[in-house]
């Protein structure tokens, strides 16, 4: 071909497809093998997890830790188990029943007509100290309502309100005059009478659902302060088969 003539048609489609085949053989030339210490593909160092089968145990201690403060926070301000000691709020509540007393109601309102309520002694006694460890333990065993507290907290229901006037004749209860219709009151009768009195401000009269087997308002605990209530009682948790809301 003359030297300064223009390429062939031919010749031009020949070194075309050379340059054609020869990037094809750079891009489907294998990549090399990673090194050895390399991530699997789509990871990072960072995202990497420990491989040994016990390595959570080293965050049992701080698990534990947590549950433990969110179970004090829970008891000590917004719900405790409560275990039944005694028959005096047969039939509504046996021994060894155990409920859940709300703790934060009566900082909503003050108690009510009926409620059943959870309260501290009102009258306590002195009492040897306690070691630390007895001390958490019964912490523990009472917030679980796996026993009674050692203090004696009492469970009661709220009969008569600050400024009423309650009065029993034969066992019938007179608010203000009125008979109290009490559909809660268990199967044995309670003939007593109790004399008409006004009950003081900040202060409850309570009685046991098993009158005649109730140490209450009527007796040694007199009317109960305000501020000796724990909360109420709302729900039986145990046994099974009477789980239910209290009323």
């Amino acid at each position: 071909m003359p030297p300064g003539h223009p390429s062939s048609p031919g010749t031009a489609l020949s070194s075309s497809r050379a340059d054609s085949e020869e990037r094809a053989s750079v891009l489907t030339e294998p990549a090399p093998p990673p090194p050895p210490d390399a991530p699997p593909p789509g990871s990072q160092k960072g995202d990497e997890r420990p491989s040994h089968p016990l390595a959570f145990l080293r965050e049992v201690p701080a698990l534990l830790l947590v549950a433990f403060l969110l179970a004090l926070i829970i008891k000590t301000f917004v719900v405790q188990a409560f275990f039944i000691p005694s028959q005096s709020m047969e039939r509504t509540l046996e021994v060894g029943d155990r409920v859940l007393v709300n703790k934060i109601v009566y900082h909503l309102h003050p108690p009510r007509r009926g409620d059943v309520i959870v309260f501290e002694d009102p009258n306590p006694e002195p009492h040897a100290p306690r070691s630390v460890l007895a001390a958490v333990w019964d912490w523990l065993t009472e917030g679980l309502g796996v026993s009674a507290n050692a203090e004696k907290d009492f469970i009661k229901r709220v009969i008569a309100l600050p400024g009423e006037t309650i009065e029993i004749r034969q066992g019938v209860v007179f608010i203000d005059g009125r008979e109290l219709n009490e559909p809660y009151v268990g199967r044995l009768a309670d003939t007593r009478d109790y004399p008409k009195t006004t009950v003081p401000e900040d202060r409850l009269f309570v009685m046991g659902d098993n009158r005649p087997n109730s140490n209450d308002s009527r007796f040694s605990l007199g009317f109960i302060p305000e501020d000796r209530v724990i909360g109420r009682a709302f729900v039986l948790v145990w046994p099974p088969s009477r789980i239910g809301w209290l009323h």
